[in-house]
């Protein structure tokens, strides 16, 4: 059982404080239970059953990693995945929804596979000190740009692309919630971060009371109910392998899968690194723990995912709320799996936490993360311009694994280059797997 299940090697484990991290983490990404069927439902899949579909998936993944990886990550459909899948492979290339839930089915069973022979858990182990530092920095940049904008405080200009939005109640909300989170966590109080999404609710919908208009075109919404279950049948087990040996299309197949493979690998792997790194949770080599075991279950999640009826499941960058708020093994993950299957009947009033709640929670944890940077060596080129890229190019990308496709590129790029052309005594080994993934980068640069 603990070979299989290292969850019950556990010992001394604060419970309180592994279920408030669950709680905090859960809170953070509730909005995928909303925002997820509204996207898949533009393909014509039904909205109710993609709430029961989102749900289902996401305990399944999150309650698979505590038990088999003991380590507090969340799964959950992940962004931007769902909406390649609706926009561009669904209404983008004309094809039924079926044929992209058979392409997120395959994607896991090739990261099942992958997964096996440890070729995941070598490219996380692979990634040098500086970068993986590099990345906790960048989700840390990333996270908080997805807090800001949600709440309001940045906003879209066609001029300078972004600009300091209006001063809204939604920005007055996440205001007051992330000077909540930084005094009860100065003062040492534990559930910081949990008192200011929940203080942040409650103040939106007060407003909401006084002001509905208003309310809802800042996009805060009062429950409409307490009590909603939907049937999954409409979109489960409809993956049609047909898709996958059709001569017509196999080509259009295998680049839907490929994309999905991409995006979803190293998003994946971004977010281990840089939320194990910020935790203290790396071993003293440097490496994640249980990382195959971690990717396993990631990979088992979107293969369970796809034949509920839902686009990729991945780990959520927002675990990292969870871990500053104390969660370090499973059962804060097991946690986060029980309250979206509790979610699963109570969903008016988890999709109803705006983003202006959930804002100051990932702001606050993205200024916890960036704290990692001050540990890489900048004063070397060779390591620090990468780890820089890395950073930046998360954020502005607004993608973690574009931002680290960048920085892995750059990274093999210029050792490469320093170890033929500069001094030999101060050359820095490239591993083959960075060298091979640099490969794999541009060929995903020019082809895809």
């Amino acid at each position: 059982m603990e070979k299989l299940f290292p969850i019950v090697t556990n010992k001394n484990v604060d419970m309180k404080k592994e279920v408030m991290a669950g709680v905090t983490t859960f809170l953070t990404m509730a909005y995928i239970i909303a925002v997820n069927p509204n996207i898949l439902s533009a393909t014509g899949m039904p909205a109710g059953a993609l709430v029961t579909g989102t749900c289902l998936a996401a305990a399944f993944g999150c309650i698979l990693m505590g038990c088999l990886a003991n380590l507090p990550f969340a799964l959950a459909s992940g962004m931007g995945l769902n909406a390649f899948f609706a926009f561009s492979v669904v209404l983008g290339k004309g094809v039924p929804w079926e044929f992209a839930l058979t392409a997120v089915f395959v994607e896991g069973i090739i990261f099942i596979i992958l997964s096996f022979f440890k070729v995941r858990e070598a490219v996380v182990n692979a990634i040098p000190k500086n970068m993986k530092l590099a990345v906790t920095g960048g989700i840390g940049i990333f996270i908080a740009f997805i807090g800001l904008v949600g709440s309001g405080a940045v906003v879209a200009d066609e001029a300078t692309l972004v600009k300091m939005g209006a001063f809204t109640p939604t920005v007055a909300i996440a205001c007051i919630g992330l000077i909540i989170i930084a005094v009860l966590d100065k003062k040492g109080v534990r559930g910081a971060i949990l008192f200011g999404i929940v203080t942040s609710s409650l103040l939106a919908w007060g407003f909401a009371l006084i002001n509905p208009k208003y309310a809802t075109d800042l996009g805060i919404y009062l429950p409409n109910g307490i009590f909603k279950f939907e049937s999954l049948a409409p979109i489960a087990g409809k993956v049609d392998l047909s898709y996958a040996f059709n001569t017509e299309n196999i080509g259009m197949f295998i680049g839907v899968v490929c994309t999905f493979l991409f995006v979803d690998f190293f998003d994946t792997v971004g977010t281990l690194v840089g939320v194990c790194s910020k935790a203290g949770m790396l071993d003293e080599d440097g490496n994640v723990p249980n990382a195959g075991r971690a990717l396993m279950a990631d990979a088992i999640a979107t293969t369970v995912g796809a034949c509920m009826g839902v686009s990729t499941v991945t780990t959520y960058v927002e675990s990292s709320t969870g871990v500053a708020a104390g969660g370090r093994t499973g059962y804060t993950s097991i946690t986060v799996g029980i309250l979206f299957l509790i979610a699963m009947f109570f969903s008016p009033i988890f999709t109803s936490i705006p983003a202006c709640a959930t804002a100051p929670a990932l702001i606050y944890v993205g200024y916890l993360m960036l704290g990692a940077v001050k540990d890489i060596d900048f004063n070397n080129i060779t390591e620090g311009v990468p780890a820089f890229i890395t950073i930046v190019g998360m954020a502005l990308t607004y993608s973690i694994g574009d931002g680290l496709t960048l920085g892995i590129l750059s990274y093999v790029t210029i050792n490469i280059l320093y170890n033929l052309f500069g001094n030999k005594e101060d050359t820095t080994k490239v591993s083959w797997v960075m060298i091979i993934l640099g490969i794999l980068f541009m060929i995903k640069l020019i082809v895809l």
